[in-house]
């Protein structure tokens, strides 16, 4: 190497030291003239990272025959033993199916009236009528999963109650809802849009509250009437929020509740209400057979986490708004 190759690559070295010696300065001081904002920002760190990241330690337990008496690391190691053994159980194609059913038909429904919704509410003209819908439609989402099963058994019991007594004065037979296997997806699907749509809705509201109001003026000037302005301001406008939501939504799509599939299990309808979360309670967590349940509880979380990242790059490739 020449001495004038040594003596440029000594001036470039010295370049890029000060330069990012600088920058790292910069962003220092950047921090200590914001601190205060640091200082908030550390409760919802150490929350996630104490009950977000920590908690994965104890994913090892999956691959292990966790013995509580071990410990985590005194226990034996396993491999995918627990995984296997649960795709090969002769549930495993019923129990899937059943999350699938439940979880695709909440999709479809549950996830665009919210925003057909909130469309239907941004139109009112009355401000007070608008905030009485509003109060009544997200309402129902502070009534507990215990009372809402509550108020469904009352409703459709088939003795007394309201919703067979209005088949039998049309010349029907009474059904039994709460029993029956090919009810129970209905059911549980319509109860959460019943109970969870209205709040869904706030969010875009509140990204139809961010269109610029001009825009609908200059329609009207237009002669554009509700719907066009609907179709081609309102649903332009929140597009990007709905993108977002859907994607979040496909990636939460195997967690369907636990707790009101659990309460609407019957020994009549197990063969459909019978998911994931219900399985693992069962199999896994009331038999005491924890690395099992956390080997189904991972093998869920992986399949959503595949189904966020394969539609998250849809979206990119098709330039919608994206996570990352």
């Amino acid at each position: 190497m020449s001495r004038t190759d040594t003596a440029r690559r000594r001036r470039g070295s010295e370049v890029i030291v000060p330069n990012r010696r600088i920058s790292f300065l910069n962003r220092r001081k950047k921090v200590y003239g914001a601190w205060q904002l640091y200082v908030l920002l550390l409760p919802a760190l150490i929350y996630v990272a104490v009950f977000k990241y920590w908690p994965m330690y104890g994913v090892q337990i999956a691959f292990r025959n966790y013995n509580p008496v071990d410990g985590f690391t005194g226990s034996p190691w396993v491999g995918l033993q627990h995984f296997i053994r649960f795709v090969n159980s002769y549930q495993f194609g019923q129990v899937v199916e059943n999350t699938l059913w439940v979880a695709v038909l909440g999709l479809l429904i549950a996830f665009p009236i919210p925003i057909i919704l909130a469309l239907l509410v941004n139109q009112l003209q009355s401000e007070n009528f608008k905030k009485f819908t509003q109060t009544v439609l997200y309402s129902p989402a502070f009534i507990s999963t215990v009372v809402v099963v509550g108020i469904m058994f009352v409703l459709l019991s088939p003795r007394s109650g309201l919703v067979n007594n209005a088949i039998q004065l049309g010349g029907g037979e009474p059904i039994f809802f709460m029993g029956s296997a090919e009810w129970f997806r209905p059911i549980y699907v319509l109860s959460d849009v019943w109970q969870n749509a209205g709040f869904s809705m706030i969010v875009y509201l509140a990204a139809l509250a961010g269109i610029d109001p001009a825009l609908h003026d200059a329609a009207k000037v237009d002669g554009a009437s509700k719907l066009q302005r609907i179709r081609h301001i309102d649903l332009p406008g929140i597009m990007p929020v709905v993108t977002v939501l859907f994607i979040l939504a496909i990636g939460n799509l195997l967690n369907v509740g636990f707790e009101k599939a659990l309460l609407m299990q019957t020994p009549l309808n197990l063969s459909s209400s019978e998911i994931i979360q219900t399985y693992v309670y069962h199999a896994g967590l009331q038999q005491a057979q924890f690395s099992y349940s956390a080997a189904i509880g991972l093998f869920n979380s992986v399949l959503n986490l595949a189904l966020l990242l394969f539609f998250n790059t849809v979206a990119r490739r098709a330039n919608q708004a994206t996570l990352w």
